[in-house]
């Protein structure tokens, strides 16, 4: 028999890409069922406890504060052990806080979505710097994908809370099912933590990136952002359902709200890494996701499917040129975890005061209309920081800075 030919080195490196490709795929699939599966289950939840729609509003709060605060300790601990190992590590507690929101008590659910936030913060930091470590050439084709598959996975939590729910008998167990899916991506990590370990990460002088300018604006972007998607993830459930819809329809179309954010999510990345400056693509994403929420609040509610759509492609445009700022304004990898960590820490415990917030002014007034100005004031300030984060240039970039 022949000898087989050598693996050529370059098939080697093809092989390992791909590879890559498929984990970071699966797992920021696995990076928002947790976050958007509680929505509309909320009516039943609030009904067993007994529990307020601001108190409702902080069931997804308390994760995104889990988010910010967890996320900030990402870099460090990517020095210390290496990116790839911890993002093993946090996969497991991922999966472990999502089973115990299934076992019974409020504590428990609490507990559930802390562990949750735990490993999503410390996840999503990371996985921005491996994309400009690995995919720089192609760092909005990368984004894109990446964005794509966070939309897709917060659709697929929303969409199949209340179907796994009838099939299962309760919303525990609903709340509870996405644990498996989060271990399959740990499985498919593995090779990532054991046969290949990059450099650890230099520091990026944090000190220095807090007080950058452009910096600040990337994070606000990102927080902001946050705080007008998960309005909408938190609470669009509940707005259907009191304008008349049943639980399982207003699942239905939160989760047709989150999926056209995976064509954005994908597209607008790909289209804006190409222009020198994205500032104008941010203000519109952001614009279109004003008129999707408003004409949700105020249309007639047999328009809801439509502005329903139309706000998911805002939302999906945004979340994409949101991670895109973090990897187009770090000039390499090293700051690019730094700037994750900054903005997506920050920027999570802006996004968690989203449904606290709206919910509390549901509540004060009876009604829409304070929720919905709170929602126009925080797509303003997202304007704002946008065309400041979209200008063509890196942060850190004076050294005397």
């Amino acid at each position: 028999m022949p000898p087989l030919p050598p693996v050529k080195a370059s098939d080697s490196r093809a092989a390992r890409l791909v590879l890559l490709v498929t984990a970071i795929g699966l797992i920021s699939l696995n990076l928002r069922p947790a976050l958007t599966s509680p929505g509309p289950l909320l009516s039943e939840i609030m009904r067993e406890f007994g529990i307020d729609t601001a108190l409702a509003g902080g069931v997804t709060g308390i994760s995104l504060i889990c988010l910010g605060v967890f996320g900030a300790a990402a870099p460090r601990l990517a020095r210390r052990f290496g990116p790839e190992r911890v993002i093993l590590a946090l996969l497991v507690v991922l999966a472990a806080g999502i089973a115990l929101r299934g076992t019974g008590s409020f504590g428990a659910l609490i507990g559930g979505m802390i562990l949750a936030g735990l490993g999503i913060g410390v996840i999503q930091v990371l996985l921005p710097g491996i994309v400009k470590r690995d995919f720089a050439r192609h760092a909005g084709t990368m984004t894109g994908l990446y964005t794509m598959n966070l939309c897709l996975g917060a659709a697929i939590g929303a969409g199949l809370a209340i179907p796994l729910e009838q099939t299962l008998g309760s919303w525990r167990l609903s709340l509870a099912a996405w644990a498996l899916p989060a271990l399959a991506a740990a499985i498919i990590w593995l090779p990532q933590a054991f046969v290949r370990q990059s450099p650890a990460p230099r520091a990026a002088r944090p000190g220095r990136l807090w007080r950058d300018p452009l910096a600040w604006a990337v994070t606000c972007f990102m927080g902001l952002q946050s705080c007008l998607a998960y309005m909408m993830i938190g609470l669009m459930p509940l707005i259907l359902e009191q304008r008349g819809d049943d639980s399982a329809r207003a699942g239905l179309i939160t989760a047709i709200a989150i999926a056209p954010q995976a064509l954005t999510a994908l597209a607008v990345p790909h289209f804006a890494a190409r222009m020198r400056n994205q500032s104008a693509v941010a203000i519109v994403s952001i614009a279109v996701s004003a008129i999707g929420f408003l004409g949700l609040l105020f249309a007639p509610p047999s328009t809801a499917l439509l502005f329903a759509v139309i706000e998911g492609l805002g939302l999906g445009a945004t979340i994409g040129i949101a991670i895109l700022f973090i990897v187009l304004r770090a000039p390499d990898s090293h700051v690019a975890t730094d700037l994750s960590g900054m903005s997506q820490s920050v920027g999570y415990i802006i996004a968690a005061l989203g449904p606290i917030v709206a919910g509390l002014l549901r509540d004060a007034g009876g009604n829409w209309v304070l929720p919905a100005a709170f929602f126009l004031a925080v797509a303003s300030l997202n304007a704002v920081a946008g065309w400041y984060a979209g200008r063509d240039a890196h942060v850190l970039q004076d050294p005397e800075s």
